[in-house]
């Protein structure tokens, strides 16, 4: 009698539609995260990585950092495209940065003061688009 074979054994998962009747099913993309929050969270992580290359303590980020793109939908208008293409151009800095940062590691040079000055043009950015928030006391449209 022949071993059956591990196609045979596998046990493939079925998956049935939802019941349209009792189960709301929700648009792409409405999930509460927006391009904006990825795309700010992706900077931060990259520049937590040029940080630790630059031979600095990682970063506490105050709430106004976490919650910038929410604070920016809620504020909408012109803050709010502002603040998109902000978002869009530092990302268009960190990511080729932290790929010549790392790049250069690999070769075995020192990185530190690149990731330094990489760091520094990094918070003056983000110093920029923190201005954007409006101050408190001035009504935000919802």
């Amino acid at each position: 009698m022949a071993a059956p074979s591990i196609v045979a054994m596998a046990t493939y998962p079925t998956f049935s539609a939802p019941n349209q009747a009792t189960e709301a099913r929700r648009p792409f993309g409405g999930s509460g995260i927006s391009a904006m929050s990825m795309k700010w969270a992706a900077v931060h992580d990259a520049a937590a990585a040029v940080g630790e290359l630059a031979g600095l303590a990682p970063e506490y980020r105050m709430p106004d950092v976490r919650n910038f793109p929410a604070i920016m939908r809620d504020t909408g208008g012109w803050r709010q495209s502002v603040a998109q293409q902000g978002v869009d151009d530092l990302a268009a800095i960190m990511e080729p940065g932290l790929a010549a940062l790392l790049a250069v590691q690999a070769r075995g040079a020192p990185v530190a003061a690149a990731a330094l000055a990489l760091w520094q043009e990094f918070q003056s950015a983000r110093g920029a688009l923190l201005a954007l928030i409006p101050p408190l006391g001035i009504e935000r449209p919802f």
